[in-house]
C-alpha cells in the first residue's frame, strides 16, 4: 500500500473516534471484552484467544476484528460501529468484494493520566510489535510498527513538565510525540521514512492531539537550523547490523550506519540542540569491543556541557544478538540456508570490529553548562520501577546540588530522609546489635545501599532539624569516637546518599 492509499486525517475523524469512545474500543474496553488472558496473549503476538472472545456481535466487537485483528467485516456490522461512508472516503476502511477490511491497525492505548489514545501503524504490526511483519506477506522495508515494550520504556522514561519546544526524532507512529503533545507548547517530530510521518500524524489526529510539525529526514537533519529544544526523544533505528542493501533494510531499525555509529551521532549532535536546562533521553545499543571498557567509549559520546546519566540495563553476546534480530525480521522462517548464510554474515561483521557482545538502555543527557559534567554510567539489570521520569529528573537536580557543595557545605546542611526508604537490619538472632544496617528505596531505581553503625545513626536522625556536623557530633560523642575523624569521612557518605536520593537536602 503507498502513502496515497493511507487514510487522511480531515474533518470526519473526530466523528471516527467519538464512534471508538462509544463502542469502549479503549484500552479497558479491550481488556473487559477479551479478559486479561486473551489481552496479554497480543503481546505476545498470539491473537487466537482474541479472535474467539470476538465471535460475539456487538459494535466493540466489530472494531476490534476490523482494526485490531485485521479481520474483515460485513457492512451492516460496519454500519453499525462506526460512520461508515466516511471511514471509507477518508481510507480508514477498504472494500474487498462484498466485506470491508481495514486499511491501517489501529490499537487503544491509554495515556499517562488515563487519556483514551488510538496508534496507528501499518496491518499486522499493532499485534506484538515487530513480530507482525511477515504475517501478513508485508515485507516492505518503510514498514512502520504499532507501540511496542521500547516504546513504552522510553515514554515513562521521559522527564514530564512543561517545555516550549520538544523534539521526536525518528517518530514512527507518533507514540512520542503524543506523549509530548500533554506538556510542550510545540512538537516537532522527524523521520526517514514518510510513511512514518503519516502514521504519525493519524495516530495524533484520531487521538484528539494536537498537529505536530512533522518533517522528513534523517536523525536531526530537518531541525538543524531550528533549536534549541527544551527536550529531545528519540526511539532510532539503533540495531547494529551489517549494512543491508537498500531493498532489504527495514528503517524502523536498520539506521544505514556502521556499528553504533548512529547512537553515537544522536548523543553528540544532541548537545548543539538543547536549550540550556533541556533534557535529551533515547534508548540506544552500544558494543563492547575488545580490550575496551563499554564505559569508556560511552563517555566519549557525551557533548560538551552536558551531564548525563547511562544506564545498560542488558547485555547479550554477538550469537544472541544476532538470533534476536534475525527473528524479529522473520527470517528464520524461511529458506534454512539463506538463514544460515544471514547468520554468518552477522558474525563477520561483528569479528571484523571486534565486537564481543552488545548493550541495551538508556541514555539521559541535560545541559547544565557545567564546566565539569556529571557523568554516571552504570550496569543496572536489576528490577525498576516505572515511571522513571521523575527519578531521572531528580538525580540531575541532585548533581547540581552536589556540583555546587563542597564537604564543608555538605556537612552545614540539614537533610530528610526519602519517604519510600525502609531500613532491613542483618545480623545473627538474638544479637543485641545488628552486624549491618541496609537501607532500600521502594521506588525508581529501588536501589539498597550498606551503612555502619554511623551511617545508620546519620540517616536516621536525619528529619530536617539538625545540621549534618551537628548529627555527626553527636554520634561520636555517644560512641566515645574522635568527632574530627568523623566529620572527615562524612562527606563522601552524604555524596552517596544524596545521589542515590536516599538522602534530600532542605537547604
Amino acid at each position: 500500500m503507498s502513502i496515497a492509499d493511507l487514510p487522511s486525517p480531515g474533518p470526519d475523524t473526530a466523528r471516527l473516534r467519538d464512534a471508538l469512545l462509544a463502542a469502549s474500543f479503549t484500552a479497558d474496553g479491550l481488556l473487559e471484552l477479551l479478559g486479561a488472558s486473551a489481552y496479554a496473549a497480543l503481546a505476545r503476538s498470539e491473537s487466537v484467544p482474541a479472535l474467539r472472545a470476538t465471535r460475539q456481535d456487538g459494535p466493540l466487537a466489530t472494531l476490534t476484528r476490523l482494526f485490531l485483528l485485521q479481520q474483515d467485516v460485513t457492512p451492516e456490522q460496519a454500519k453499525a460501529a462506526l460512520p461508515m461512508e466516511p471511514a471509507l472516503a477518508d481510507g480508514w476502511l477498504v472494500r474487498d468484494g462484498h466485506r470491508l477490511r481495514a486499511a491501517v491497525d489501529v490499537r487503544p492505548f491509554s495515556g499517562p493520566d488515563g487519556q483514551d489514545w488510538w496508534i496507528v501503524s501499518d496491518p499486522g504490526c499493532a499485534v506484538g510489535g515487530a513480530a507482525g511483519i511477515r504475517t501478513t506477506g508485508e515485507t516492505r522495508g518503510d514498514v512502520v510498527l504499532g507501540v511496542g515494550g521500547a516504546s513504552t520504556t522510553l515514554a515513562q522514561l521521559t522527564v514530564r513538565e512543561p517545555v516550549a519546544r520538544a523534539l521526536d526524532v525518528g517518530t514512527g507512529s507518533g507514540i512520542q510525540a503524543l506523549h509530548a503533545s500533554l506538556h510542550a507548547t510545540r512538537v516537532t517530530a522527524t523521520d526517514l521514512n514518510p510513511r512514518a510521518l503519516r502514521m504519525a500524524r493519524l495516530t495524533l489526529a484520531l487521538s484528539g492531539a494536537p498537529e505536530a510539525d512533522l518533517r522528513q529526514g534523517s536523525l536531526f537533519e530537518p531541525v538543524a537550523d531550528d533549536g534549541p529544544f527544551d527536550l529531545i526523544v528519540s526511539n532510532p533505528p539503533f540495531v547494529i547490523s551489517p549494512l543491508p542493501s537498500p531493498e532489504d533494510r527495514l528503517t524502523y531499525r536498520d539506521g544505514g550506519m556502521t556499528g553504533d555509529e548512529l547512537c553515537r551521532t544522536l548523543v553528540r549532535q544532541s548537545g548543539e540542540l538543547l536549550a540550556e536546562g533541556g533534557h535529551c533521553q533515547l534508548l540506544a545499543n552500544w558494543e563492547h569491543l575488545e580490550g575496551e571498557d563499554w564505559r569508556d567509549r560511552l563517555a566519549g559520546w557525551i557533548p560538551p556541557g552536558c551531564d548525563a546519566w547511562i544506564v545498560q540495563r542488558e547485555q547479550q553476546d554477538v550469537s544472541q544478538y544476532t538470533e534476536l534480530w534475525l527473528r524479529d525480521a522473520g527470517e528464520h522462517r524461511g529458506d534454512p540456508a539463506a538463514y544460515a548464510a544471514r547468520y554468518e554474515e552477522w558474525l563477520d561483521a561483528f569479528a571484523e570490529r571486534g565486537t564481543r557482545a552488545v548493550g541495551f538502555g538508556w541514555i539521559s543527557l541535560r545541559r547544565s553548562g557545567a564546566a565539569r559534567p556529571s557523568v554516571i554510567i552504570e550496569d543496572w539489570p536489576h528490577a525498576v520501577e516505572q515511571p522513571l521520569g521523575p527519578e531521572i529528573r531528580a538525580h540531575f537536580v541532585r548533581q547540581d546540588f552536589l556540583r555546587t557543595h563542597d564537604d564543608a557545605a555538605l556537612l552545614e546542611c540539614r537533610y530528610t530522609l526519602a519517604e519510600d526508604v525502609i531500613q532491613e537490619q542483618i545480623g545473627r538472632p538474638g544479637a543485641e546489635d545488628p552486624e549491618h544496617v541496609v537501607l532500600r528505596r521502594r521506588h525508581g531505581m529501588m536501589r539498597a545501599t550498606t551503612l555502619d553503625t554511623v551511617g545508620a545513626g546519620l540517616a536516621g536522625s536525619c528529619d530536617g532539624t539538625l545540621r549534618a556536623g551537628t548529627i555527626i557530633d553527636a554520634i561520636a560523642q555517644l560512641l566515645g569516637e574522635d568527632a574530627v575523624v568523623l566529620r572527615d569521612r562524612t562527606p563522601e557518605l552524604l555524596r552517596g546518599l544524596v545521589e542515590q536520593g536516599f538522602l534530600n537536602a532542605v537547604d
